[in-house]
């Protein structure tokens, strides 16, 4: 895994899946992989109740991008306000991003090419030919492009070029 700078890194707060979530992430990702892992020490686990040992914080890389989980217990949950937006080549790539995050996550949660994962990680599995026929220059196409996608859980690209198509 290559390090470099970055300015920005999302930064997820666990309860207590960081490690596990990391490795998840970085087995379905290209160019991903584990950093540098913090472990709780008696200072930091007299502070937060965690067992002396066990992961504080665990470094990742998910396809070129660092991001930094956090085992910081049960107080703060995901939610949609926040989400990873996945820009994807092709219907394919939908397909397998979708497949594999979708696994174990919450079905009621889907709409619109979001998902929600096994953790509770907010995902947008997007195809960037979808993005451009949204942003056509022609009303009528973009409108038809619209109204397919919100009809949609996983994004259909073939179904979106017919809408606008059509």
């Amino acid at each position: 895994m290559t390090q470099r700078f970055q300015r920005i890194t999302p930064f997820l707060w666990f309860d207590s899946q960081a490690e596990e979530a990391a490795h998840y992430y970085t087995s379905i990702f290209p160019d991903s992989g584990i950093g540098r892992t913090l472990r709780y020490d008696e200072a930091s686990s007299k502070g937060s109740g965690r067992p002396v040992g066990t992961v504080l914080t665990i470094e990742f890389q998910l396809d070129g991008t660092q991001m930094v989980a956090l085992n910081g217990g049960p107080h703060f949950k995901f939610n949609e306000a926040v989400s990873l937006f996945v820009n994807c080549k092709s219907q394919d790539e939908v397909d397998y991003f979708w497949g594999k995050l979708t696994a174990g996550g919450d079905p009621a949660a889907q709409q619109c090419g979001w998902l929600k994962d096994k953790y509770g990680v907010s995902w947008q599995i997007v195809p960037t030919e979808m993005i451009d026929l949204l942003n056509d220059p022609d009303p009528a196409r973009s409108g038809k492009a619209m109204a397919a996608m919100m009809e949609m859980k996983k994004i259909d690209l073939n179904e979106v070029r017919r809408a606008a198509n059509s």
